[in-house]
């Protein structure tokens, strides 16, 4: 009969113990405008969520760099490691809702003396009990542990969230790492070949000043040009070396094999096009936005977990088992129930001033949350804007780069044939082949920022999450 009062009288508690003093969770509202400011019409629908990255990039040699690097980079490893503790602390604290019950059993036996007998004589005595016990266990009438419970699963799946926006990142930097590797490479042998024509030059112009035929001031200029194409091929060669490490480091081992594909900064492809969406929804989307709002949900939870904490707390031990006078007397029908039963409640008096500044802490907190929040939707609206905006005017620029290349390859060869010629001074060649040699690195730095741009603008529309 008493064990089944117990019983009854537990299932009422937990029954009372599921509200909750938290604020209703409302979104605030997206300050974002309706459509991107520059996106030339091709907001498809879609996401580009939905587009993997072995889809978007075709590279062969970029998506096994990819592969090595969310396998290998440390980096990404220590974020995943972050999900464990986060995932382990919410499951520490979902328990706390579950009342605590465990199985205790114990033999005693000792031997009282005849001077302290009642009975005049002495004896031993043997006692036994079994009984299952209910550690102290609060109940949850006004929600203070509910509400830890849900701020603990919203800073759990805040952290899923950076990993999503560390795996994205990591991506973006390995493929910005490679473009840059490809650049660097390119530019190096654009600065070879040029010292080899500037040398080839130089022993022309040499010869010619030896019998009269050219002056002191043109050997000069020429010097100065292989001068200066050496320099540059120091300058690219560190370059060069500095853009495999980053990527040696991204990857975390060694990417020789893949560097040497024979892929240049010419021939790399990318997904060309790509699904831009409505802000409204792309951004909502997006890892970050979406860690910065289960971290405002967490703040809210703690504004419910703080109020709680105003009212009085009320516990229950108890425990519910059998006696016996012995070990074998515990499994016969001569055994006693014993049992115990000790609600108490604790109300907080002195310390109310200190848990209303808690609670007003809490609050503010909520608001930055909500701040942060919104912040982090003006940002993530921005930096699409502004990717959008610069894949435009590097498609006109590249285009614009290279008919620059070939009005200077063309000027090139007439100055060339007019200097064999004796029409031109050296000076005018010298000119020429100087002018060819910037456009031709400027349309390697354009190629490569345009593909670097495509790379961002699928990262910030959050590309790369599947």
């Amino acid at each position: 009969m008493m064990r089944n009062l117990i019983s009854l009288s537990l299932l009422v508690v937990l029954g009372l113990s599921g509200c909750s003093l938290a604020p209703v969770y409302q979104r605030p509202e997206a300050p974002l405008a309706e459509n991107w400011p520059a996106a030339e019409g091709d907001a498809q629908a879609g996401s580009a969520a939905d587009v993997t990255w072995q889809d978007y990039f075709r590279s062969e040699p970029l998506k096994q760099l990819i592969g090595r690097a969310l396998e290998q980079n440390r980096n990404l490893k220590i974020a995943a490691l972050n999900i464990e503790q986060a995932r382990a602390a919410y499951r520490i604290q979902r328990d706390e809702l579950l009342p605590t019950i465990t199985a205790n059993a114990s033999v005693t036996r000792g031997g009282v003396p005849e001077a302290t007998s009642s009975s005049g004589a002495d004896y031993v005595y043997t006692s036994a009990s079994a009984n299952v016990a209910l550690a102290s266990y609060e109940v949850d009438f006004f929600g203070r542990i509910r509400s830890l419970n849900e701020q603990a699963l919203e800073t759990y799946l805040a952290t899923e969230e950076a990993l999503l926006s560390s795996r994205m990142a990591l991506i973006s930097e390995t493929a910005n790492a490679y473009l840059v590797y490809l650049a660097d490479q390119k530019l190096l042998g654009l600065s070879e070949q040029t010292f080899a024509a500037y040398n080839e030059t130089l022993k022309l112009v040499s010869r010619q000043y030896e019998v009269g035929a050219a002056t002191q001031l043109a050997v000069a200029q020429a010097t100065t040009s292989v001068e200066s194409a050496r320099a540059s091929i120091a300058l690219y060669s560190r370059q060069l070396a500095q853009a495999k490490n980053a990527l040696v480091y991204l990857c975390g081992g060694p990417v020789d094999d893949l560097l040497n594909a024979g892929e240049t900064i010419d021939s790399i492809e990318l997904r060309s096009e790509l699904p831009v969406g409505l802000p409204s929804e792309v951004l909502q989307a997006r890892p970050d936005v979406r860690q910065a709002e289960y971290q405002l949900k967490a703040a809210n939870a703690d504004i419910g977990a703080a109020r709680a904490a105003l009212f009085p707390t009320i516990s229950l031990t108890g425990s519910l088992g059998l006696a016996s006078d012995s070990l074998e007397g515990l499994l016969k029908s001569s055994a006693r129930y014993a049992w115990a039963f000790t609600p108490s409640v604790t109300m907080p008096i002195f310390n109310r001033g200190q848990l209303r500044v808690s609670l007003e802490v809490a609050k503010v907190e909520e608001r930055i949350a909500a701040a942060t929040y919104e912040q982090v939707l003006q940002v993530a609206f921005q930096e699409v804007a502004d990717q959008l905006a610069a894949r435009s005017a590097y498609r006109q620029q590249l285009e614009a780069q290279n008919a620059l290349v070939a009005a200077a390859e063309q000027a090139y060869v007439l100055a060339k044939a007019r200097y064999d010629n004796g029409v031109d001074s050296f000076l005018t060649l010298l000119d020429a082949q100087r002018t060819l040699l910037l456009a031709r690195q400027s349309s390697v730095s354009v190629r490569q920022a345009y593909l670097a741009n495509m790379v961002s603008l699928y990262n910030v529309l959050g590309g790369g999450q599947l």
